[in-house]
């Protein structure tokens, strides 16, 4: 009898939730699309995109609404354009939502997407954002290789120094050779010899500048994926033939010398050496290469080349190009320049150098930081989603295999939720009580994302922007060349640049020379 009513009570229980799995899945088959323009058979609404896509993008939430779809070719496009959505997306269905929508230069770039940006969530992922976050960027592994960071700023500065004071120089591409050398010292600083680290970095860039120039550039098949085999552009071709080897021989030369020196115990003598210096130095090549997972197997190759892959595009784009946006706003508004350039005098002083140590003392630039972030956030859409399956969003369906922007362009130029958005007032994130920060919490402001997916190189890259904008700030006076009005336009990519770059003109700022040696 007991067996009979067990047997029962489970048949009960089964029947309760393939009637609830088939409500829920009625559920989602009932709620329709969201409402989106008419595009044009075939093509969709690719005869129509315009340049500036974000400007267009948010026309089109102002006219259909905060999600609305449309067709890219074979591809179905969503776009949220609410914080309350976008808090749906992160937070309630994170787990639907915890893939990215990769490009075909994407997963080529990265082996396949075995990558931290491009794989797809699961066991692998986790296991390796474990890896990257909690042991290759832990506070003390970043402090670790802050000598090295350190002296690559250094470097820039006495450059400059020496050979542009009172000439006009392009910003964007000093702060991006000056971000790319400190992320090359990141990784192999201990690995390039001082004869060939100059020659070896300055070919190494010329790559990876084409690599971002083409994973930066629309591409047919990822419209259609059916004619992803024809590569009518010859991206593909030229990703895999011309620039991906070059990348890739000289990252693999540099593993290779790397495990190498710690075969023949060179690395532990140069360890002991410094040490002794009271100062070590730790570049992510050896973390990587120290690394061992839960079960004790050390990573591939090819995963610490695709890791060194992630650090290289993602570390210096994007940093940069803030950067670059920073100094253009903080020129445009003299009157907050001064105020954050009086106080690096009050906290670091006339006769200091900036260390990484007064970051957190500098509340003016971070809230000028934060400001140009809101106004110039350097992936407008952040990174494209994938949901694993479909779901309901603002009460309509957002079907399995789409692709999902966040728009958060347009949320920061609300004036519902803030007060005359189009304005650079950095006031706003020093109010008493604030709660603007990176770790998106608050969807209004998510400029690293949110959920799972958050930019795992958050840490490092909150490091970089304060460090080298403060150093720069302290040791030079910028003013933009006579009679030049500052064009703040933009440039729509997948990195939202300035449309012109700017050009401004150092001054010696400290007293002592010695400063900038």
């Amino acid at each position: 009898m007991d067996s009979f009513f067990s047997i029962a009570l489970l048949s009960f229980l089964i029947l309760l939730i393939s009637i609830f799995l088939l409500l829920k899945k009625s559920k989602i088959l009932a709620a329709p699309l969201p409402p989106g323009p008419r595009g044009l058979p075939i093509l969709g609404f690719l005869p129509y995109i315009q340049k500036n896509l974000h400007f267009q993008f948010d026309k089109l939430a102002h006219k259909y609404g905060p999600i609305y779809k449309l067709w890219l070719g074979s591809k179905l496009c969503v776009v949220i354009s609410s914080p309350s959505l976008m808090k749906e997306i992160v937070r309630e269905h994170d787990v639907i939502f915890a893939n990215h929508d990769f490009t075909v230069a994407g997963m080529i770039a990265t082996s396949g997407g075995i990558d931290i940006v491009q794989s797809d969530y699961g066991p692998y992922w986790r296991k390796m954002r474990k890896l990257f976050v909690r042991e290759m960027l832990s506070n003390n592994n970043l402090d670790a290789s802050y000598t090295l960071r350190r002296d690559e700023v250094r470097r820039a500065i006495k450059n400059v120094y020496d050979c542009k004071i009172g000439m006009a120089i392009n910003i964007g591409e000093l702060i991006f050779l000056t971000e790319i050398n400190v992320v090359l010292s990141l990784i192999w600083g201990g690995t390039v010899d001082e004869s060939n680290r100059d020659r070896t970095g300055v070919e190494f860039k010329e790559k990876v500048s084409k690599l971002i120039e083409l994973l930066d550039k629309p591409n047919v098949s990822d419209f259609f994926p059916v004619l992803e085999k024809f590569d009518f552009q010859g991206i593909m071709k030229e990703l895999m033939n011309g620039v991906l080897p070059g990348i890739e021989e000289t990252l693999d030369f540099v593993i290779n010398k790397r495990k190498k020196m710690m075969l023949s115990g060179q690395v532990e003598e140069e360890e002991e050496e410094e040490k002794s210096d009271g100062a070590r130095k730790k570049d992510f090549l050896q973390i990587l290469l120290e690394l061992k997972d839960e079960d004790g197997q050390p990573m591939t190759h090819t995963q610490i080349r695709v890791f060194l892959m992630d650090i290289v595009v993602g570390g210096t784009e994007t940093t940069a190009t803030t950067v670059e946006w920073v100094m253009a706003e903080l020129l445009n508004n003299p009157d907050v320049m001064k105020r954050v350039q009086q106080e690096l005098l009050d906290v670091v002083g006339k006769n200091n150098i900036v260390e990484e140590s007064h970051i957190s003392k500098l509340q003016c630039l971070d809230a000028a930081v934060k400001e140009t972030f809101r106004l110039h956030p350097p992936l407008p859409f952040l990174i494209p989603r994938r949901p694993s399956e479909s779901c309901i969003v603002g009460g309509y369906t957002v079907p399995k295999g789409s692709r999902v922007l966040m728009n958060v362009w347009s949320g920061y130029r609300d004036p519902q939720i803030w007060e005359n958005p189009s304005e650079f007032k950095p006031e706003r994130f020093l109010k008493e009580g604030s709660t603007w920060d990176y770790a998106g919490s608050n969807f209004q402001y998510l400029p690293f994302g949110s959920g799972r997916r958050i930019c795992p190189g958050l840490p490092l890259a909150e490091k970089m922007v304060m460090y080298m904008l403060a150093t720069f700030l302290h040791s030079f006076d910028w003013k933009l060349q006579e009679g030049e009005k500052l064009d703040m336009s933009e440039k729509f990519g997948i990195v939202m640049k300035k449309n012109k770059p700017l050009f401004a003109i150092p001054y010696q700022r400290l007293p002592d020379s010695n400063m900038y040696q």
